[in-house]
């Protein structure tokens, strides 16, 4: 599956937007029930808190992000990817351009 274009999915049509519109996402739910969501970050400093485990894959911009239990910001950029486990919270830092991410959880 391309990071550009989700086949055969539903979409949310109502934003998801958070920490005063610094954070916009849409929900998708493929045909096999499986749930994503695809959104934007722009330039900000802010802490999410998980529910279910995530996967964060970057489409583009970057980000560096200070994991549960870590000591040290890992940065990643297009084509890369991080792991949150559930029901924590990470911090994450956006400079220049926009972050934009496809989040897969479970």
């Amino acid at each position: 599956m391309s990071n550009e274009q989700l086949s055969v999915a539903s979409v949310g049509t109502k934003a998801n937007v958070y920490f005063d519109g610094r954070c916009v996402s849409h929900g998708i739910t493929l045909a096999d029930g499986t749930k994503k969501s695809v959104g934007v970050i722009l330039p900000a400093s802010l802490t999410f808190n998980t529910g279910a485990p995530e996967v964060m894959e970057t489409v583009a911009g970057a980000c560096s992000v200070l994991l549960p239990g870590q000591n040290e910001w890992q940065t990643f950029g297009p084509g890369q990817s991080f792991d949150v486990p559930g029901n924590a919270s990470f911090q994450i830092r956006v400079e220049g351009e926009p972050y934009h991410y496809i989040c897969h959880f479970g």
